[in-house]
């Protein structure tokens, strides 16, 4: 039978999703951001002092905390509900009934095993069912996904399912491709894969809207 540590390592390697959504503790929001970074510039000083770093030096002495502060206010700043972008949606007055696609919106993530960078690119689409939505909160909308500990199966169906709710129509696509540096920078040091994770929901189940969605993407005609 393999060992607490040996499930830890497969788990890890074969970057495997445990849960659909963002695994959270109850109370976690109980504690206010500014003493999170405390807690945390507190912590991240002893991991620093136990790898034998010197906190006395004047390159090192405010990484603690600028650690702290970025991990709460910038990267995961996500786990918070209190930050989800409220969403606005607007009369389709042009009624304009074709796809609606936003590519290329940049994504930066962080693998949840291993806390390393998640770098990529999502591609949205979407048709009107009488409302639309403004550009700039599908940007924000992903990028508040993203901004999470995350595994990219479960950060696609979350966009996905944001826009969903927010558009208030099934029909919604979501492709990421994204570059793991957990994979690039450690473990096998694959520097030239990607991963390509895809939602197809309402009409974009048929395939025909599918293909059409991809070429969009893929030549921008």
């Amino acid at each position: 039978m393999n060992s607490h540590k040996d499930t830890i390592e497969s788990i890890g390697d074969d970057h495997v999703a445990t849960s659909l959504e963002t695994p959270l503790r109850k109370g976690a929001f109980a504690v206010d951001d500014d003493l999170k970074i405390e807690l945390i510039q507190n912590h991240f000083k002893e991991i620093m002092n136990i790898l034998g770093l010197n906190l006395d030096d004047d390159s090192l002495s405010g990484t603690p905390y600028r650690v702290a502060k970025m991990y709460v206010k910038e990267i995961f700043s996500g786990l918070n509900p209190a930050n989800k972008p409220h969403i606005t949606l607007f009369e389709n007055k042009y009624q304009y009934n074709k796809m609606m696609i936003e590519k290329n919106i940049t994504l930066y993530s962080y693998c949840e095993h291993h806390f390393l960078p998640i770098i990529g690119k999502a591609h949205v689409a979407y048709f009107s069912s009488g409302k639309v939505i403004g550009l700039s909160k599908i940007n924000r909308l992903a990028q508040y996904y993203a901004r999470q500990p995350q595994v990219q199966e479960r950060l696609t169906n979350q966009i996905a399912d944001g826009l969903k709710e927010a558009l208030q129509s099934d029909d919604v696509a979501v492709i990421i491709d994204a570059e793991h540096l957990c994979v690039r920078s450690r473990g096998i040091k694959d520097t030239n894969s990607s991963t390509i994770t895809a939602s197809y929901s309402g009409k974009f189940q048929d395939v025909k809207n599918q293909m059409k969605f991809i070429s969009l993407v893929n030549n921008g005609q």
